[in-house]
């Protein structure tokens, strides 16, 4: 079986390299690393606005999407105005990846939101985001040292039985942080399965159970859509399982296509 196809949204940045100095279309390189060491093979999927209108002309390249960290998202995707320290937005950016992940959720498609990327998830659902969190709760812990994961580590609580919990094999997992927006009020048919040990902040989300009762349209069980954001760095950990079990769900659904059609 060829390996599962992982489309990661890729960032519009300044850059500089060799004699040049131009806006590039980048992806930091630890997300292509950890998608193919868990046997997968990463795709950049670049802003193109083509795409905003037939999305699946990208999906149907792919097995399963990630949508990477990187800059804040414009608060009119979400119908808030600015505050002074949301910076660096790129709207075309945050176009593409919406309709991209809207899309991807049409079709059921796995998808693994990191950081920015868990955001853009709840915003998809109709949430909003603190567009600060030193504002909102006081601290700088989730964004220690700028530029980098050096003691960014701390502690989520994960609800038993959810997907996240599963993914990362227990109810409490280390993890690195790096951000200063995060979930606000969360977005209709999401839940929060993540908390930071730090203050509560929701950092993980998935789909919600169709009801209170624990069935099989649970989303910690077998069959239910892959669809989990953390708010964590997990490309950053070496250890970390989750990229993996973004692969593993791609993986597991182009086996069942091949099955069906054949």
């Amino acid at each position: 079986m060829p390996r599962p196809v992982i489309g990661i949204c890729a960032a519009l940045e300044r850059a500089r390299w060799s004699v040049w100095d131009q806006q590039a279309a980048l992806l930091p390189r630890n997300y292509i690393e950890a998608v193919q060491a868990a046997g997968g093979l990463a795709l950049m999927l670049p802003p193109d606005p083509a795409l905003v209108a037939d999305p699946g002309e990208a999906l149907d390249l792919i097995d399963g999407l990630m949508l990477a960290g990187g800059v804040d998202i414009d608060p009119s995707a979400y119908g808030q105005p600015r505050h002074e320290e949301t910076t660096g937005t790129v709207p075309e950016r945050d176009v593409f990846e919406l309709a991209l992940l809207r899309a991807a959720l049409a079709r059921a498609l796995p998808v693994l939101g990191i950081c920015r990327g868990m955001q853009l998830i709840n915003v998809a659902y109709g949430g909003t985001l603190f567009q600060h969190l030193p504002e909102r709760f006081g601290h700088h812990e989730h964004c220690r040292t700028a530029g980098s994961f050096d003691d960014a580590d701390h502690d989520v609580h994960l609800v038993p039985g959810s997907l996240a919990a599963r993914v990362v094999g227990g109810t409490l997992h280390a993890t690195k942080s790096h951000h200063h927006q995060g979930v606000d009020r969360l977005g209709e048919g999401l839940a929060v399965s993540g908390t930071s040990a730090l203050d509560g902040l929701p950092e993980a989300l998935e789909l919600a159970a169709a009801d209170d009762a624990a069935d099989e349209d649970d989303p910690g069980r077998p069959g239910r859509p892959f669809l989990l954001g953390v708010q964590w760095h997990p490309e950053a950990d070496e250890t970390s399982p989750v990229v993996g079990a973004l692969v593993a769900a791609a993986r597991s659904a182009l086996a069942e296509a091949a099955l069906s059609e054949g």
